[in-house]
């Protein structure tokens, strides 16, 4: 059987950089960092008071009261991002019904709605105070669970939960299964919840930024003196589709997935390796087909944390050799988006392809011994590339990198 060309039709966001792809687009542009100062999170005894800022969209206007009680903090953000890639990818409501569009979507973890629910069972002593949603918002599953009833869809539906690359892997096994056949469209994304109870855990372990007098400046992939990452979140959805599909129903074609890569690291459960990033890098690339020297463009996993920036540094330096191409984390704006990164680093890499730049890599003034032999712009560059590569690794040592190509 021959595998089937797949295509990204439709693209959503809902981020720090902005709400949807045109304000995101332009602080992409502007190199303007999405990170500030929380001082809630040291009244909760956090060590770093470093955030993405997200403002909480109301949606009152928009569901009803029956569809929002399900939806915890990510779910609203994912509803955004999903209706704006669904127009972006002009499918209607009566495609989706007519159709089997299916849903596949990186999200792990609900920590907010869970700790809301034992409160209330442990302060009321009585479980009927939960309420009926509870349950909904608090299953690592919550966002394919609301979004597939919202929009009606009929095809997969299932959460991908691979820490950080959970939602790059989600676009990774979308673009397998319409490779194959057993689904011609499919919506893909990952979600990330931003309130502090969701990485309390994070910060009790020393991993994020304490720079907290420069809150633009605390995310520093790569740079020699970074010193922890700064937690982001928010919802990045994109639409895939076999190629026939799109032409079928003459959809705007923005790009093609042509590689997808994956490994495990087999190591330690939080501190990456080499041997596992080298492997995933080399498997997408493989997938593609691609000369090497036709990838114009990386966008890193990098967090800034100093182990797993100067391991990827070595991966990517390992797999490209003496071909250099520039090499940035938009985490340096963004922060580390986490279950949403995979995607949401597929929509900042499709903007920057489709307008002809690479955006900084903020905050990069002194390379250490590995990041000095990758090409890491620390200012915005005017360069027109077709096809570029994103990584995305996670605890556990789970590793995705997807490689896409410009459709013109």
């Amino acid at each position: 059987m021959m595998k089937r060309k797949v295509v990204i039709t439709g693209m959503g966001i809902y981020s720090c950089l902005g709400k949807n792809l045109d304000e995101v687009l332009k602080s992409l542009y502007e190199a303007k960092s999405g990170i500030v100062f929380d001082p809630k999170r040291k009244e909760l005894g956090f060590r770093s008071g470093l955030t993405a800022y997200l403002e909480m969209p109301n949606l009152k206007s928009v569901l009803s009261r029956n569809q929002r009680v399900y939806m915890p903090e990510q779910c609203n953000y994912a509803y955004l991002a999903t209706d704006e890639a669904l127009k972006n990818a002009k499918i209607d409501a009566d495609y989706l019904h007519s159709n089997e569009v299916g849903l596949l979507y990186g999200n792990d973890s609900s920590a907010e709605a869970v700790m809301k629910s034992i409160d209330t069972m442990r302060e009321k002593k009585d479980t009927t105070m939960i309420g009926s949603g509870g349950i909904f918002q608090s299953m690592n599953s919550t966002v394919t669970m609301n979004l597939a009833c919202i929009f009606k869809l009929k095809g997969i539906n299932l959460t991908v939960s691979g820490a950080c690359a959970s939602g790059s892997h989600a676009i990774g096994l979308g673009y397998l299964l319409i490779q194959w056949g057993l689904q011609d469209c499919i919506v893909c994304g990952g979600a990330q919840e931003l309130n502090p109870y969701s990485v309390g855990s994070f910060d009790g372990i020393s991993a994020f930024s304490i720079r907290e007098n420069e809150p633009a400046k605390a995310s520093r992939p790569f740079d020699r003196d970074r010193d922890g990452l700064v937690p982001g979140g928010g919802a990045a959805t994109i639409v895939i589709e076999s190629y026939e599909s799109a032409i079928k129903r003459g959809a705007p074609i923005l790009a093609e997935i042509c590689g997808y890569g994956f490994s495990s690291n087999g190591d330690h459960i939080s501190v990456p390796n080499v041997d596992g990033p080298s492997r995933s890098l080399q498997m997408a690339i493989k997938d593609s087909g691609f000369d090497i020297r036709s990838i114009g463009y990386v966008n890193a996993h990098a967090t800034s944390t100093p182990v797993g920036d100067r391991n990827e540094a070595k991966a990517i330096a390992d797999v490209f050799g003496a071909h250099k191409p520039e090499v940035t984390s938009t985490k340096s704006m963004t922060g580390h988006e986490m279950w949403m990164a995979g995607a949401s680093e597929i929509i900042y890499s499709m903007l920057m392809m489709k307008n002809g730049f690479i955006a900084p890599n903020l905050n990069f003034e002194n390379p250490d011994e590995d990041s000095v032999k990758l090409n890491i712009p620390s200012r915005k560059i005017e360069k027109q590339f077709d096809v570029f590569l994103s990584n995305s690794f996670g605890f556990g040592g789970t590793n995705s990198t997807l490689v896409v190509k410009d459709f013109k």
